[in-house]
């Protein structure tokens, strides 16, 4: 090439350079347009689907290492001829190099999921925590590739969270903006791994944003498309589960068997919910009391699924061959019934014993064989006005599945995509009506919700409750230099009455004490505990409110543009 087209070449590469490069600075000083954004959403969905993707592979490349199975869809099929001991032995390592993971790069050793991803969507601006996410993402992938009894979503979703931070951090963007890139990376995991691509972005606004706001729907529609594509051209159009039965629903006389159903399915969910809970806590006791260290946890919840799983090998991992088989109404009742508890306690064992996952496969896997061992009841004293069996477990895989995430559009839609079957909506939606209404005030919400409610953060009734714990006192206060502050004799009788309140408290703590009558609460400073508290000023009451009217102002707007 003469040396004067290199010289033009190498310049208009320098110029494009140079216009992308300030193009980033244009988009980070003053946040990006909406077609812009519109890119920024497509680039975040693509770099969400391949990691989903990954995610899956690599899973089940490590089940295929471990268990030895050609098809993983097919895994307890496999561990059933694997020697008992392997069975017992592969889950214990996998707890153990879990532990150490966990241990090492997290604060908690405990794996992030999907409660993390909706409490940084609603307070902390749409990000998440980066090291501890990628390393939850790396245990998560061990557990599940090592036969811990939990799903992929919660683990991807959370992933997907960690890109969509990366991308906002490096735009500083606002709130609304990391929300909204939160989503589209959200929508974009779970359409990936599920090939659902109208849930994927229904998951998004419903469970993470919590919000169906026009602004945010065209981008991670946009996300999600990108992630279905990927799906697909790794696998194909095909549905995660192939039904062999034709579904007929005989209306009408049908219908009450599917609130019935609905109501069951709820319950189900909450005892499935509830049994996790308790197990966590119960796992909390004992470290506390024994003083067991925190990485042996996983790996002791390994040895109590691999003495399950040589028994019972349908535990081991996600369950869609179990899943398969109860949809399929392949399964006689009592063989129902027993993989279904045997589950709910394998899927304790692995949340409480910290080892990662999600708890949306295990919930589809808990509702098919509830709706399976329903419809084997209902269909032999009601053999005239029965449609099919398999239509029951199809219901009840959305009935249980919807109650757990408290997400019933969502979670009915992304049955279908699952199965392919359009045909029986009128059914699964019934079911999963009554299952969501009646587990909702069994528990906060959901169980994502209801997990962050057990740590404190009170998200399930609305922003008008946990917007307060977002403003820091000290911002908020006046201080004692300021032309209207508090007389300084006033605050220091009211701190003698044990009436104050720290800098760095929020104002969610201030609230209580304001309804006892007073104008304002004095603001120090505790250096050491048995320190005298240092005065530092005074947080009105009218400020507050005006701080917390304008956060609902805020997020009204933001919901509804």
């Amino acid at each position: 090439m003469p040396r004067s087209y290199r010289s033009i070449l190498s310049k208009q590469l320098d110029a494009a350079m140079t216009a992308v490069r300030n193009g980033v600075r244009v988009i980070r000083h003053n946040g990006p347009n909406q077609i812009q954004f519109w890119f920024i959403a497509l680039a975040v969905g693509i770099a969400a689907g391949f990691a989903a993707l990954f995610f899956r592979k690599g899973v089940n490349a490590l089940q295929t290492y471990l268990y030895g199975t050609e098809d993983v869809r097919l895994l307890h099929s496999f561990a059933e001829m694997l020697p008992w001991y392997l069975v017992l032995i592969i889950p214990i390592c996998g707890g153990l190099v879990v532990g150490v993971i966990l241990h090492n790069f997290t604060p908690d050793a405990r794996a992030r999921s999907v409660a993390d991803v909706i409490h940084g969507a609603a307070m902390q601006d749409g990000r998440v925590e980066t090291r501890p996410g990628l390393a939850s993402a790396l245990a998560s992938l061990i557990t599940l590739g090592s036969g811990g009894s939990t799903g992929r979503e919660g683990p991807v979703v959370h992933l997907a969270a960690v890109i969509a931070t990366a991308v906002s951090r490096r735009m500083h963007a606002d709130g609304i903006t990391g929300r909204d890139l939160m989503g589209c990376a959200v929508a974009a995991a779970v359409s990936a791994s599920f090939n659902a691509p109208i849930a994927g972005a229904l998951f998004a606004l419903e469970v993470v944003l919590r919000h169906f706001a026009v602004h945010a729907f065209a981008p991670i529609v946009i996300a999600s498309a990108a992630g279905t594509v990927i799906n697909r051209l790794e696998f194909g159009g095909v549905t995660e589960f192939t039904l062999t039965t034709v579904n007929e629903v005989q209306f009408y006389q049908e219908m009450p068997a599917y609130l019935i159903l609905g109501l069951v399915c709820g319950l189900v969910a909450v005892s499935l919910m509830k049994t996790i809970f308790w197990a966590e806590d119960t796992w909390n006791t004992v470290q506390d009391r024994t003083g067991l260290p925190r990485w042996l946890r996983p790996a002791i919840a390994g040895a109590m699924l691999g003495l399950i799983a040589i028994w019972f090998p349908h535990i081991i991992g996600v369950g869609y061959e179990t899943t398969f088989l109860a949809m399929d109404g392949q399964l006689l009742l009592h063989q129902a019934i027993i993989f279904a508890m045997l589950k709910t306690v394998a899927v304790a064992i692995t949340m409480a014993g910290r080892m990662g996952g999600g708890v949306f496969a295990p919930s589809l896997m808990v509702g098919a064989l509830t709706g399976l061992s329903f419809g084997l009841i209902a269909t032999s004293i009601f053999p005239d006005v029965s449609g099919s069996i398999s239509l029951y477990a199809l219901a009840g895989t959305g009935a249980v599945a919807a109650a757990v995430l408290g997400a019933p559009i969502s979670t009915t839609l992304i049955v279908f995509e699952l199965t392919g079957d359009w045909q029986t909506g009128l059914a699964v939606m019934v079911a999963v009506s009554m299952s969501t209404a009646l587990a909702s005030r069994l528990v906060d919400r959901s169980f994502f919700l209801t997990q962050l409610e057990r740590r404190g953060i009170h998200l399930a009734a609305g922003p008008q409750a946990y917007l307060l714990a977002m403003f820091r006192v000290g911002p908020v206060m006046r201080p004692m230099d300021h032309d209207r502050a508090a007389g300084e004799d006033d605050c220091w009788d009211m701190i003698k009455n044990g009436v104050y309140i720290d800098t760095n408290a929020t104002l969610e703590s201030a609230m209580p004490i304001f309804e006892t009558g007073v104008r304002f609460i004095p603001v120090v400073t505790l250096s050491t505990e048995n320190a005298p508290p240092e005065l530092q000023g005074a947080l009105f009451h009218v400020d507050a409110l005006k701080v917390y009217n304008r956060a609902l102002a805020a997020t009204a707007a933001e919901e509804h543009s």
